[in-house]
């Protein structure tokens, strides 16, 4: 009975090991983010200074729409109706610009890390 129970605590350790390992118990904050109109929205994002966080950025135009901050050093194409996701940070407290590379004009937006 003992050595059994020895080995429940082994394996117990192991797998809470491995969970804490592999980040399970660690998510970074997600904020989402809109395309809709050529804009997004919001068109202010803060999120926490000193941490990674996940953009999920859903596209709800007819069009395809690229993601790009010279800032943040991050392009990704977002097709239309569909939802990408974009790690950033952790990122010193300021404000940091993005836009829409196809519709610069009017798809404009910054994150605020604070």
């Amino acid at each position: 009975m003992r050595i059994r129970s020895l080995l429940i605590s082994f394996a117990s350790a192991l797998t809470l090991g491995t969970l804490v390992a592999t980040g399970a118990f660690a998510a970074e904050p997600e904020t989402l983010l809109v395309i809709k109109n050529h804009r997004f929205e919001p068109a202010e994002v803060k999120v926490p200074a000193g941490k990674r966080v996940k953009l999920v950025v859903h596209n709800q135009d007819s069009t395809a729409e690229e993601f790009e901050s010279h800032d943040l050093n991050r392009e990704k194409i977002v097709p239309p109706g569909a939802k990408a996701s974009i790690f950033i940070g952790p990122l010193k407290p300021g404000r940091y610009n993005f836009a829409g590379e196809y519709n610069e004009a009017t798809a404009k937006g910054v994150v605020i890390a604070e």
